[in-house]
């Protein structure tokens, strides 16, 4: 008893932690991929896929027969074949049924198997499945030795390895999976084209990948749409396997009467009113989820050139696109939905697949149809040589039949009187085993002679196939038109004619791209533009008064007031010489008191606020310092596309931006007054324009710096306002005392001038 026990310790192996978890994880990863997650090259299928269609075979759902519970189905798959959860088996059926996720589905569902709003399948207790002819199709030959059958997981039941019909499986519908360091996403294509170039192939296996793409156009998903690369950009993805496909929604208004889509999806509603009809949606889109997104541009205002949406979707997709106004632009409604929406996607083509030796790897097009056809004529012959052994076998029982009908009256004898009749019969004969075996088994109704003659027909018929048949085996010639002959009575099964086998992906290349501006969506109303002395910022509806009384918070008040769109920008200018961009759609309502523009902006702390305009395209402004040096700018330039601004007027300590105006077109001089109450006037010319920098001298000074400059129009004079509340201006027509040369100290400006050294 003690040598019989085992001390479990015993079997512990002291091994370092990172080999065995490495060994571990490739066995696991290697498993993945090669039994869960990529298709086999030969049949399209996954191993869960595989199972279920083998299951319903198994419990005889033939598409002109019965369904069965879906629960019955996935029972069967779970217990004999797939030892997994019920409800990936089940999703996985579920998506083999649905005609929005399979181009050639392979399970026809009776219930509720989901819809292409994204709903979920009922439960598999209440649905009912069965098999498509497609799916038989793909299964025809199982029983003619075309393929090895494998034991399940259990031992007790055996699996097909692969599925040996002749139907372009992996890319006429196409599979996506992800496995450990690799995954896969192909496309469902159009059987017809598929077959046309696989062909072209056996006609020319030297054919040239552009030869093929002549036939073989690319993506033809269920969901249709249109696929708008280029046809460069589309061959060169299926020459190495990898690449990009952009897919894009239908707009479209009817259906023509071979089936297609007419229009370009505006449908006229009488006075100039319209509305955007989309009919197909991109692969894999969901409708509810797309008609969300596009409602929440709405609510968001981030399409104000879109009123609604309208889900009028029956069997077919119709939604309903609502304009803001008839003078809206179709085209740039539907570039911008493309842009924001999933109503345009990409499409990762990744051709990696398990070709026959079980390896994985990514394979251009013409790669892939090389390796399904060497499968088929596999195949073809492999169910070649299993008709032969059962024609021989039939021949070897036949040929025994007729010697026993030459010889019937000396068999019967045989027979009758003798106590071992099967020896006796072999010996006299030449019978083999089975022969003998066969004949004493043969009914007494078969000795007639019209059976005999059958017989005779029977053995002739055999002979003659057994002979072609030979032929076959022997001729590479004779195998590659056999499965010519095949391939052409798959394509008039799914031809371009057919229901089934017509077109629903476009492929015709978008025009270029349009350019514009998202600052187009911005609905145009006019706002009040509010920036307090404390930096709260806020704009009220309407061109309000500018000497409106505003709230403010305590020790608060007004430093900026004008009129502006909500479509403009403004420019928010420093002290410190940066320049930074709002825009007047995104500043809070005047309800309140506005939120602090430095929550918009990364603003210095130290720094100050010293001006707030409206930018103008091709507008300028004129820039100045403390110390009297400065520039013009256009506003182009001055615009920031980040929170951190744009840094325009270098400044140094004591050196800050004081002055910032706009300067009209017609504005021909500049004028600028010191702090020392020293005027100068010259010629706007000798201002340069510049992007960035310090500038140059607009006025010199002994003491102090600048006070004020302004551009204005020389002949119009000089104008300022009266001192009191009069509302009086006072003009300064002769100028001429002050018009000196830029960078002059001045002297001193005409009578009346304001106190405060400011215009």
């Amino acid at each position: 008893m003690a040598d019989d026990f085992k001390d479990p310790f015993d079997a512990i192996v002291d091994a370092p932690f990172d080999s065995a978890l490495s060994e571990r994880y490739l066995v696991y990863a290697l498993s993945t991929i090669t039994a869960r997650s990529l298709p086999d090259l030969r049949d399209g299928l996954k191993p869960v896929h595989r199972r279920l269609l083998w299951a319903m075979r198994q419990l005889k759902l033939d598409p002109n027969g019965a369904f069965k519970k879906s629960a019955r189905v996935v029972g069967d798959v779970i217990g004999k074949y797939h030892p997994h959860g019920d409800a990936s088996v089940y999703d996985a059926m579920v998506r083999l049924a649905q005609d929005f996720a399979l181009r050639y589905p392979l399970v026809e569902g009776q219930g509720n198997f989901g819809n292409i709003d994204g709903d979920n399948a009922a439960a598999y207790r209440y649905t009912e499945a069965r098999l498509t002819a497609t799916a038989i199709r793909l299964m025809a030959g199982l029983d003619e030795g075309t393929v090895d059958f494998l034991p399940t997981y259990n031992g007790e039941e055996q699996e097909p390895e692969i599925f040996p019909g002749l139907f372009p499986n992996l890319l006429a519908n196409g599979a996506s999976g992800i496995a450990v360091g690799m995954a896969t996403n192909i496309p469902s294509h159009n059987v017809a084209e598929i077959v046309d170039a696989t062909l072209l192939l056996i006609d020319n296996p030297h054919a040239e990948h552009a030869q093929l793409m002549e036939v073989f156009h690319g993506p033809d998903f269920p969901t249709g749409g249109v696929v708008v690369d280029s046809p460069t950009a589309i061959s060169a993805a299926y020459e190495t396997g990898r690449g990009s496909i952009r897919v894009r929604g239908r707009f479209s208004t009817g259906r023509a009467e071979d089936g297609t889509w007419e229009g370009s999806g505006i449908e006229r509603l009488g006075s100039g009113q319209w509305q955007l009809v989309i009919s197909e949606i991109p692969y894999m889109v969901q409708k509810g989820k797309l008609i969300e997104q596009i409602a929440a541009l709405i609510g968001d205002k981030k399409l104000p050139i879109l009123e609604d949406v309208r889900d009028e979707s029956d069997e077919h997709i119709r939604i309903v696109l609502v304009p803001k106004s008839r003078n809206v632009d179709p085209e740039l409604l539907k570039e911008s939905l493309y842009r924001l929406t999933d109503l345009e996607t990409r499409f990762g083509l990744n051709l990696n697949v398990l070709d026959s030796q079980r390896t994985p790897g990514v394979l251009g097009l013409k790669l892939l149809l090389q390796e399904w056809v060497v499968s088929q004529i596999d195949i073809m012959l492999r169910r070649t040589q299993h008709r032969l052994d059962k024609i021989a076998a039939r021949l070897e029982l036949l040929e025994g039949y007729i010697i026993a009908y030459l010889n019937l009256d000396r068999i019967i004898e045989i027979i009758r009187t003798e106590d071992e009749p099967k020896p006796v019969m072999m010996a006299e004969f030449g019978l083999t085993d089975r022969q003998a075996e066969a004949i004493l088994n043969m009914r007494l109704r078969s000795l007639r002679k019209l059976e005999e003659m059958e017989l005779r027909r029977e053995h002739d018929a055999l002979l003659a196939e057994q002979d072609d048949l030979n032929k076959l085996l022997e001729s590479p010639a004779r195998q590659r038109t056999r499965l010519k002959r095949e391939l052409a009575a798959l394509r008039k099964e799914y031809g371009p004619e057919t229901a089934l086998g017509r077109r629903r992906t476009t492929i015709a290349e978008a025009a270029p791209t349009r350019e514009f501006s998202m600052d187009a969506m911005i609905e145009k109303e006019p706002v009040t533009v509010v920036l307090s002395a404390r930096g709260w910022i806020r704009a009220a509806k309407g061109h309000l008064p500018l000497d409106t009384e505003f709230k403010f918070k305590e020790g608060d008040g007004p430093a900026w007031v004008l009129h502006a769109q909500t479509t403009d920008k403004l420019l928010v200018a420093l002290d410190n010489g940066r320049f930074y961009t709002l825009g007047a759609d995104k500043l809070p309502g005047a309800r309140g008191f506005g939120e602090p523009i430095r929550t918009m902006v990364d603003i210095d702390p130290d720094a100050h606020i010293m001006a707030l305009v409206v930018y103008r395209p091709k507008g300028q402004l004129l820039l100045a310092a403390n110390t009297g040096r400065g520039f013009a700018a256009e506003m182009d330039e001055l615009l920031a596309e980040t929170r951190k601004g744009r840094g325009v007027v270098s400044t140094k300590p004591g050196v800050s931006l004081k002055i910032v105006r706009e300067i009209a077109p017609k504005h021909d001089h500049v004028a600028v007054v010191g702090e020392n109450r020293k005027l100068v006037i010259f010629a706007l010319s000798e201002v340069p324009i510049l992007a960035k920098g310090q500038g140059v001298t607009l006025q010199r000074y002994r003491d102090g710096g600048l006070s004020d400059a302004i551009t204005l129009k020389l002949e119009d004079g000089l104008t300022w306002a009266m001192g009191g509340e009069t509302g009086r201006t006072r003009v300064e027509k002769d100028l001429l005392p002050w018009k000196v040369a830029r960078g002059a100290a001045g002297r001193l400006p005409p009578v009346g001038f304001p106190r405060d050294n400011t215009f």
